[in-house]
């Protein structure tokens, strides 16, 4: 069943009321009365939506938390959603900051955590969170008067109001639309700017010739499950200089067969690290698996580690790259 996505959001009086009462812990902007009553009109995906500034935000993932952390909008916070596959938020940057605020559940987002946690704005992704499957979506989520956005790179098969942005231009397209969101655009213009010279910096020291073939390997044993064009992954591959084997497919996280791997003869492994399965034990299947055992990776021993919120859309996804081009400069040295 479809559903109709087109209404604009209008956060309700209530809403309204409590931003105005809780407008003094917000964030860094110029007249805290004013910012909380003013309204501002942001895409979500290809959709305008006028936003109230939030003030009781539920964040799903670990990549959707560190978007708000980075901004400087843990006040906006009041908890996060974390399945059991995401590392743990100790290990984060922002560690210090999740302690301030509260852990909702470790299951996947639904309704009634969202309703029941008084939640006014909600982010996550689309098919990353939000779920036609499971009942919450941002159409559903306005009928409750709740306020919601998608990350940008999730938008490109949203219905009706689809939208396209390479990863990581849709990851500094989120922090600048949470800007505006929440009235600190200013430190979401520095942040791009810095992740930009960053990434620039990268791509001037990049190995020179072709590129090495890379295999992103997620899971999977009959069939692997991998990155494809429309993720972090993607760009952290082509960006330090490699090419990802699979990055011609217009999917995110997508399912492929071991043929079209053995075929593409890939020279480094990039091992996506996540869940109950070390990285270690993937590796040890590809070593032993027929189909694999004979890679130029793998006999090689030329396997990178990526930890999951490198690889999901976050402002980590810089330090995702910027080591693993440290680890091809090496590669190639």
């Amino acid at each position: 069943m479809s559903h109709r996505f087109g209404r604009p959001l209008r956060a309700p009086a209530a809403l309204g009321v409590l931003a105005l009462l809780t407008a003094g812990c917000g964030a860094q902007v110029e007249g805290a009365e004013d910012a909380a009553a003013a309204t501002v009109t942001v895409n979500r995906c290809g959709e305008e939506v006028e936003y109230t500034t939030p003030q009781r935000a539920v964040v799903y993932e670990g990549g959707s938390a560190d978007k708000m952390f980075a901004l400087g909008l843990t006040d906006h916070v009041h908890g996060y959603v974390l399945p059991p596959a995401n590392p743990p938020v100790s290990e984060s940057p922002w560690a210090a900051e999740y302690e301030r605020v509260e852990f909702l559940s470790d299951d996947l987002l639904n309704r009634e955590l969202v309703v029941d946690a008084e939640a006014d704005f909600v982010l996550a992704g689309w098919n990353s969170g939000f779920s036609d499957e499971r009942g919450i979506t941002p159409e559903i989520l306005d009928e409750l008067g709740i306020q919601s956005f998608m990350h940008a790179e999730s938008c490109y098969n949203y219905p009706n109001f689809p939208e396209r942005h390479t990863p990581f231009e849709g990851l500094y397209t989120d922090l600048e639309r949470l800007g505006r969101i929440f009235g600190v655009e200013e430190r979401a213009e520095e942040l791009v700017a810095e992740y930009r010279e960053r990434v620039e910096a990268v791509q001037e020291r990049a190995p020179e010739g072709d590129p090495v073939p890379v295999f992103l390997y997620d899971s999977g044993t009959d069939q692997p499950f991998t990155a494809a064009a429309q993720v972090p992954a993607n760009d952290i591959i082509e960006f330090a200089g490699g090419e990802n084997i699979f990055g011609d497919l217009d999917e995110r996280w997508t399912q492929v067969g071991w043929e079209a791997v053995v075929e593409a003869q890939p020279e480094v492994i990039i091992i996506f690290d996540y869940g109950d399965q070390p990285a270690e034990d993937k590796i040890e299947f590809l070593r032993e698996y027929e189909a694999t055992a004979d890679l130029p990776a793998v006999q090689n021993d030329d396997f990178y580690i990526l930890d999951y919120n490198e690889g999901i859309s976050s402002p980590r996804n810089i330090d995702g790259l910027e080591g693993f081009a440290e680890y091809l400069r090496e590669l190639d040295a």
